[in-house]
């Protein structure tokens, strides 16, 4: 697996990779890598980055759209976005351009 060597910013984009598929069941996400079989499970608000990340998108832009929805504080959603995205990133499941 690929880890995430460069500092995502809001400008970064983001895009979940094509060898995976993944599949939404009660609000919350599966997402099955078809690689290496591995399984990853997304929370709700997890699951609407996994949705917005289907095609490119800044990490700004999907910030932005999250703190529209929920109450939240923007630096405080940034850095929670930020860290399922290097998660994600770590287990080979998003693609990274900065």
């Amino acid at each position: 697996m690929e880890l995430v060597t460069m500092e995502l910013t809001e400008s970064s984009t983001v895009k979940a990779v094509d060898h995976q598929t993944s599949a939404e069941v009660d609000g919350e996400n599966v997402v099955l890598d078809l690689e290496n079989g591995v399984y990853y499970g997304l929370n709700p608000v997890g699951t609407q980055v996994w949705n917005r990340i289907q095609e490119p998108v800044s990490i700004g832009q999907i910030v932005t759209d999250l703190t529209s929805e929920y109450d939240v504080d923007y630096e405080r959603c940034f850095d929670d976005v930020v860290s399922l995205l290097e998660d994600l990133a770590e287990n080979g499941l998003i693609v990274v351009e900065d």
